[in-house]
């Protein structure tokens, strides 16, 4: 298992499949993207899928969800999807999408073992959307959304990150067209993990705010604090339920305590956490020949030395190095 010092142990792995991305949103990205990493740098589909079957046999991982970037860029997807819901015991399988693209490709996806989606959208505003990701490609979004549900890649989780003076006021209209769609709608609090580091605590739309602007039309109730385990979002029944609101703060109030993630880079690097500043390389250990019994035990080394939070409450918090589209989301 993927045991650390504070008694955790790491089930769900996220997995990111490559840096690029077809959007350029503010809060991620400078408007001329990154330099991306050389395809050789990369862990290829071979490499991914032994990585994730040496999790799933060889260290008790149950979920895994494949990030970015954005996924659906890579050209051999729908390939590693099948390949590792084909593993025994068998992994729960997610994605985390901008949902461009996946208008054309959740029928295949679902076909091949995908179980659910993540879709980013931040808007129901076709020029905010252009505004904050710097792209007119807002109507994508919501084919590809429909056509998740439709293939019945659900339940459809949508992630929405609010902004300053952009999209802060739209909470109550997501929440009521998330409720009208059979949507599951996340609220996410704004990350220090964009490229630029221009990330300030005191410009961020808080969980707070989140709830106080809801509560303007919608009636909330805590859902009981056994359901949520170790899942990142704090969750509220919306006007009775059953349908449900969550919000991920991770700034505010962190979730530290009950982590339960370990995180592949796309060039194969081991992370303990989203906001870590330090980690284990398995792509040499592949490269060089390793056998499982190894990687898998650089794998628990890394894990061993997870530290008891992200640190975004120590004045002496940085951020780390690399932006959230090289870490994975």
């Amino acid at each position: 298992m993927l045991l650390d010092t504070y008694g955790r142990v790491a089930t769900d792995l996220r997995v990111s499949l490559t840096d690029r991305c077809n959007l350029r949103c503010t809060y991620c990205m400078p408007a001329e993207g990154l330099n991306w990493l050389p395809k050789p740098e990369l862990l290829t589909d071979d490499e991914i899928v032994r990585l994730v079957s040496i999790a799933v046999t060889e260290l008790g991982v149950t979920e895994v969800r494949f990030t970015g970037g954005e996924p659906l860029l890579r050209p051999g997807l729908v390939a590693i999807v099948e390949r590792c819901a084909a593993l025994t015991p068998r992994p729960q399988i997610s994605l985390t999408t901008n949902g461009i693209g996946l208008g054309r490709t959740a029928t295949a996806l679902r076909e091949a073992g995908l179980d659910r989606v993540n879709v980013s959208l931040d808007t129901l505003r076709p020029d905010v959307f252009q505004t904050m990701t710097r792209r007119k490609r807002h109507q994508d979004v919501l084919d590809g959304l429909a056509a998740a549900r439709a293939a019945g890649l659900t339940p459809v989780k949508v992630n929405a990150v609010l902004m300053p003076g952009l999209n802060d006021d739209e909470a109550p209209d997501l929440l009521a067209w998330a409720l009208e769609n059979r949507y599951e709608l996340r609220f996410i609090e704004q990350m220090p993990l964009d490229a630029q580091h221009g990330w300030k605590r005191e410009g961020m739309v808080t969980a707070g705010d989140i709830l106080a602007s809801l509560r303007t039309r919608f009636a909330l109730t805590p859902e009981n604090e056994d359901e949520r385990g170790s899942a990142p979002a704090e969750r509220w029944l919306v006007d009775g339920g059953p349908e449900r609101v969550g919000v991920i703060a991770s700034v505010t109030r962190p979730f530290c305590r009950a982590c339960d993630r370990t995180r592949l880079t796309a060039d194969g690097q081991v992370r303990t956490c989203l906001f870590a500043r330090e980690e284990t390389d398995l792509r040499a250990a592949l490269r060089s020949g390793a056998p499982d019994a190894e990687v898998a035990e650089r794998w628990r080394r890394a894990m061993w030395g997870k530290k008891a939070g992200s640190g975004l409450d120590d004045p002496s918090f940085l951020q780390p190095q690399r932006p959230m589209s090289a870490i994975g989301g």
